[in-house]
């Protein structure tokens, strides 16, 4: 595919095979497309780990963070459940959120938390309200130490970001979903690697061994969910789809 970006003429030309598709440039086409590009490249360059969240890294697109932010204002979880820690900036930022609302806890499970982001982490000003788990999230003794550590009646919001490997993510589903509560969703992270196979940092397989493939398998299965991107609280434009390295992963409990 090329795309050509003709400033005088203010047009944008798509080239795909023998097709060329011309859209204005400032148009929400052009938009679209050039986003898509945009997210590509700046995924390959890292963009992403550049940021942080009061005082600690965090690997997200910043507009991801804020559509997670409108989720979970409106849900005003009792618990949010993350699968990878890493150097903990999300779970702070969770944290930093629930505390402005006064309610909620947050639950971190990570296969190995280094002892420099443990104390980082524990030390932190938002971190009473984190509990932070060592071992595998599809291991089952964490699964059922997590089920163990909410309520029936809780509202309950799951984000997966640990291992984005096809089969570890439907095995985080299949382990988690029963605990996410109506209306409420189980966030299958970075299904942007289907787009990534062929980017210098991509990898083999990637557009099949990939979260978003994962959520679209698991909601086939389980009439219970729909993959159902979260509707902006405010929307002055014509634009509908986010800007995202999670595509397809906002899996909605709907029954």
């Amino acid at each position: 595919m090329k795309l050509i970006i003709d400033t005088d003429s203010k047009t944008l030309s798509v080239m795909e095979g023998d097709q060329t598709y011309s859209y204005d440039l400032y148009s929400r086409k052009s938009f679209e497309e050039i986003s898509r590009q945009w997210v590509k490249v700046g995924w390959n360059e890292k963009y992403q780990y550049t940021f942080s969240w009061m005082g600690r890294p965090i690997i997200q697109l910043p507009e991801d963070m804020i559509r997670t932010q409108e989720v979970i204002y409106k849900l005003k979880p009792d618990v949010v459940i993350e699968t990878g820690v890493a150097h903990g900036g999300s779970l702070i930022y969770y944290s930093s959120l629930l505390r402005a609302m006064g309610k909620g806890r947050v639950i971190g499970i990570d296969i190995e938390i280094r002892p420099h982001n443990r104390k980082a982490i524990e030390s932190h000003e938002m971190f009473d309200r984190i509990t932070l788990l060592e071992g595998s999230s599809t291991d089952p003794n964490i699964v059922n130490q997590v089920k163990s550590m909410v309520k029936p009646e809780e509202t309950v919001l799951v984000l997966l970001d640990s291992n984005h490997s096809y089969q570890h993510v439907i095995d985080e589903l299949n382990a988690y979903a029963s605990i996410v509560s109506k209306d409420s969703y189980i966030v299958a992270t970075d299904g942007i690697m289907f787009d990534l196979e062929y980017v210098p940092r991509g990898g083999k397989n990637w557009s099949v061994d990939n979260p978003m493939k994962a959520a679209q398998d698991f909601v086939a299965q389980n009439p219970n969910f729909t993959i159902e991107q979260p509707s902006w609280p405010f929307n002055e434009s014509e634009l509908g789809e986010n800007i995202t390295h999670w595509p397809g992963a906002w899996i909605k409990r709907v029954k």
